[in-house]
C-alpha cells in the first residue's frame, strides 16, 4: 500500500494483527513465565517480546514502505524518525504490571501516525477477545466475538457526579489532589489503555493522566477516542502530537465534550512536565 493509502483500508488486517499477537500473549499468561526488569525499572515478560515479534513481522508484510516504532525497539534517532511522514506506532504489551499481577487489564496497541497525529488506532483485550478500533473518517467500534457495535463518547453537562477513570498501577499525588478537587465523583480504577476506551464507549467521562505515558501508551487509544467524538489533550489544552524528539508525553486528559477537566489540575502540573 502507498503512502497516500485511506489508513481505514488497514484496519481490519491491523485487528487481525492485534488478536494474533493476543492469542500468543495468552500462552504464556497462562503458563509460569520470568519478570525481567528493563534500565528504568519497569517489568517486561517473554509475552512483551513475543507479541512484538508477531507484530512486526506482520506489519512489515503489510506495508513494507512504512516504518514501524515499538516499544521495545525504540531506540530510533530523532534525525531518522523526523524525515517520517507515516509510521506504525506498537505497544505489543500495554500494562505488563497488570499482566504480571494477573488481573486481565492489559491490552495490545497497534496504532497509525500520519503528519504527528495518530489516524488508526487498535486496543486489543486479550483475556476478553475484545478489540477497539477506529480509523479517521471511518469511526469508531468495539468487536467482541462475531458483534461489532459503534461506540460514542459521551459529553459531561456537569449536572451529575462526573465518572472518573483512572490507573490502577501508576497513581499520583497529582491524581488524588485532582479527585479532591472534583468534589464528589465516580472512580473505577483501570490498567493499561482500556481507560481510554471507556470514555471513547461512554462508560467514563475523564480520564486524567498526571504522570509519565509514553507514545506508544497513548496513539492508538488517542485515535479511538477522538474517532468516537471525545478528546486527549495536553497541558495547551491541544491533542497529543507525535513523533516528538523526547518520547514522552506530557500530562493528559482524555474526555469528551466541552467541559473544562483541566481547572482541577494542581498548579505544579501547568507546566507540562511528564
Amino acid at each position: 500500500m502507498g503512502a497516500d493509502t485511506n489508513p481505514c483500508n488497514y484496519l481490519e488486517a491491523v485487528e487481525a494483527v492485534a488478536r494474533d499477537a493476543g492469542r500468543r500473549i495468552l500462552e504464556i499468561y497462562q503458563n509460569e513465565f520470568v519478570v525481567a526488569s528493563k534500565e528504568d525499572g519497569s517489568p517486561v515478560t517473554a509475552a512483551d517480546h513475543a507479541a512484538q515479534e508477531i507484530i512486526l513481522k506482520a506489519l512489515r508484510e503489510l506495508a513494507p514502505e512504512v516504518p514501524v516504532l515499538a516499544e521495545e525497539s525504540a531506540d530510533v534517532a530523532h534525525a531518522e524518525r523526523a524525515h517520517w511522514r507515516r509510521f506504525w506506532l506498537v505497544d505489543p504489551l500495554d500494562g505488563t504490571k497488570e499482566f504480571v499481577s494477573r488481573n486481565g487489564e492489559f491490552t495490545v496497541n497497534i496504532a497509525l501516525i500520519e503528519r504527528d497525529a495518530p489516524v488508526l488506532g487498535v486496543v486489543h483485550v486479550p483475556v476478553k477477545d475484545v478489540t477497539y478500533a477506529a480509523c479517521r473518517g471511518g469511526g469508531a467500534y468495539k468487536r467482541s466475538g462475531a458483534s461489532r457495535v459503534a461506540i460514542q463518547a459521551q459529553a459531561y453537562d456537569g449536572r451529575r457526579p462526573p465518572r472518573v477513570v483512572a490507573s490502577r498501577s501508576h497513581a499520583k499525588r497529582a491524581d488524588t489532589e485532582f479527585l479532591a478537587r472534583l468534589g464528589a465523583h465516580e472512580l473505577v480504577t483501570m490498567g493499561s489503555s482500556l481507560k481510554f476506551c471507556l470514555v471513547a464507549e461512554g462508560a467514563a467521562d475523564v480520564y486524567p493522566r498526571l504522570g509519565t505515558t509514553m507514545e506508544w501508551d497513548t496513539g492508538a487509544a488517542q485515535c479511538i477516542v477522538e474517532t468516537a467524538g471525545g478528546k486527549v489533550v495536553g497541558p495547551d489544552n491541544r491533542p497529543l502530537r507525535y513523533n516528538k524528539p523526547s518520547l514522552k508525553n506530557p500530562w493528559l486528559v482524555a474526555s469528551a465534550g466541552d467541559y473544562d477537566w483541566t481547572r482541577f489540575i494542581p498548579a505544579r502540573e501547568d507546566s507540562g512536565a511528564a
